[in-house]
């Protein structure tokens, strides 16, 4: 007799948690996890994760550029409770933040429009010397002097795709929580306004060893990627099933309501067609699919939602970006189970 293919068969199992064929995703799932990982997905009230590989359903990921929809969602509750606006200048927080351009907003830096290169300068170097830790000697001063020299503010709003962006912001965040501008700063800035209240205790910027998933680069390596001061852009880690419960309560409403505002600005391109502050949008039946991704040195993520369908997805998988072949693999394949017609061109 034959075996069945165990992927098949656990895809099969998502497909009916979510209640459509995603069976013409079984290549691009082999490809995704080909060195094993997570899917979850919430739907119908229901929330289920299924391990792929040696790794266990409820390990914790590196998160990395998922972090930058905490980010956002820190910067929400602040502006609900009235500590500051989308629109505040960043240089009102005190000394070490007025000499910022005027444009540097919790909305600006949020959607990547402030006009900010992806890296600080010196990441040219470091980025190839100190491969997993390129911002490890940075300090907050460095860190705000990088964003001051680097503005490039363009009219009307241009998307560049920015971690020192995302850096300036959570540094203005921690700060505006009446918090140290450190990464431990930032870290209880959000752990007292998003991770307690959501009640996801995976999330964390410093996992504990027994739960952390070993990273596999595409080299060989198995260290896990420090952000250093640009913690907000990229530093936190997590288990599938809380990041379920995050995406959860942005359908909900308990987490804001900021990822509706999304911006169509120039230099967005497929599967971007906008931008919120946190989230990206990709058009899809009734609704935007709302969501981000992640890239660390060993460790892919993606993480959406559908509110036409009240679908959530969320894909970690373990082994870095591949030498040769599809680079995207993670979030198309997270795009493909959110949307109920598979396989739609737009998402090619």
């Amino acid at each position: 007799m034959f075996r069945r293919d165990p992927l098949r068969q656990t895809l099969s199992q998502v497909g009916d948690a979510l209640g459509c064929d995603v069976t013409a995703s079984v290549p691009l799932a082999r490809q995704a996890l080909a060195h094993g990982g997570v899917v979850g997905v919430a739907h119908g009230g229901r929330a289920q994760v299924w391990a792929f590989g040696d790794v266990p359903s409820t390990g914790v990921f590196e998160l990395a550029s998922i972090t930058k929809s905490f980010t956002a969602a820190l910067a929400q509750v602040l502006v609900a409770q009235g500590v500051l606006t989308w629109d505040t200048p960043v240089r009102s927080l005190g000394r070490e933040f007025r000499g910022l351009p005027l444009h540097f907003t919790p909305l600006t830096l949020a959607t990547h429009t402030a006009g900010l290169p992806i890296h600080p300068a010196r990441a040219v170097i470091t980025g190839v010397t100190h491969f997993h830790d390129p911002y490890g000697s940075m300090s907050a001063r460095d860190v705000l002097a990088s964003a001051r020299r680097w503005a490039r503010p363009s009219r009307p709003p241009r998307f560049g795709y920015s971690n020192l962006g995302a850096g300036v912001l959570a540094l203005a965040l921690a700060r505006a929580a009446g918090h140290d501008m450190t990464a431990q700063g930032f870290g209880q800035a959000l752990k007292t306004s998003v991770l307690e209240p959501l009640q996801l205790a995976s999330i964390t910027l410093r996992p504990h060893p027994a739960r952390l998933v070993t990273p596999r680069a595409a080299l060989g390596g198995t260290s896990t990627t420090n952000f250093g001061l640009l913690v907000g852009a990229g530093g936190l880690y997590g288990a599938a099933d809380d990041l379920l419960t995050f995406a959860q309560a942005h359908l909900s409403g308990q987490a804001g309501r900021h990822w509706e505002a999304a911006q169509v600005v120039k230099g967005l391109s497929p599967p971007h067609a906008a931008v919120a502050p946190g989230w990206f949008h990709t058009p899809a039946p009734g609704s935007p699919l709302v969501w981000h991704d992640g890239v660390a040195r060993g460790t892919r993520a993606a993480l959406g939602f559908h509110p036409a369908t009240g679908r959530v997805v969320v894909v970690l998988a373990r082994g870095g970006l591949p030498i040769l072949g599809a680079r995207a693999a993670v979030p198309l394949l997270m795009l493909r189970l959110l949307d109920a017609n598979v396989g739609r061109d737009q998402h090619q």
